[in-house]
């Protein structure tokens, strides 16, 4: 069994932990639909995704016709999420390795999160119909600390290591996050962690210039590279 130099690992979740594509992508293109818009190529909305659904909606209407009023793009934004909570699950699945690499972190005694953009009652909805909620000790979402504190902000992550300490708040903690985007690695960074970038993601940019300490393919090769990592404690 492999030591790993970390007590806590957090995921990101759609496009990291989950691959949500193809839910996200219906929720998108019920809203298109309401105002008459064409929709995405399915394909074509893990382009979309990073940020929130504010922007991935924004994205998509700016790929099918441009931008709305503020007004008009609120209530839109509001059938989307309605819709996307609905049906948050029909498709959506851990990557491949998913559950074997969560079983042998845990196995090695991490500790383990989740910090999405998406919003907390999405996320935690999303991980508890796949029967996923109980392997973390805490889901944090973009709205959890409130405005201004998403990702690529560190605030997510530092509130992630505060919940790790639990009672000991002196506690020394070494963590490290796992993501697809700039946004991860931009959190990452500035919360003075090590990262782990995934190249099967809803990659904004090519995967080697994400800013990530190292890139993997699969999560088999997930536990291996944390391995090879430097923690930092915060």
């Amino acid at each position: 069994m492999t030591d790993l130099p970390f007590d806590i690992v957090g995921f990101d979740l759609d496009g990291t932990l989950l691959d949500t594509h193809a839910d996200l992508g219906a929720a998108v293109n019920h809203a298109l639909g309401l105002i008459d818009r064409q929709p995405v190529p399915i394909a074509k909305v893990r382009d979309l995704v990073g940020g929130g659904s504010k922007k991935m909606l924004g994205r998509a209407l700016d790929l099918s016709g441009g931008a709305l009023p503020e007004a008009d793009f609120k209530r839109l934004h509001g059938e989307l999420l309605e819709y996307y909570q609905a049906n948050i699950a029909v498709h959506s699945r851990l990557f491949p390795g998913g559950e074997a690499m969560l079983d042998g972190l845990a196995e090695r005694g991490v500790a383990l999160a989740v910090v999405t953009n998406k919003f907390e009652r999405y996320a935690t909805r999303l991980l508890d119909e796949l029967g996923l909620a109980q392997r973390f000790y805490t889901i944090l979402g973009g709205d959890s600390l409130g405005p201004g504190k998403a990702k690529p902000n560190p605030d997510l992550l530092h509130e992630m290591v505060a919940r790790g300490q639990g009672d000991d708040p002196a506690r020394q903690m070494r963590a490290a996050f796992v993501g697809d985007t700039t946004f991860d690695t931009g959190a990452a960074r500035a919360a003075g962690m090590p990262c782990v970038a995934v190249n099967f993601g809803f990659n904004d940019l090519p995967p080697e210039d994400l800013g990530a300490d190292t890139v993997i393919g699969h999560f088999d090769d997930l536990i291996p590279a944390l391995a090879t990592l430097v923690p930092r404690r915060v």
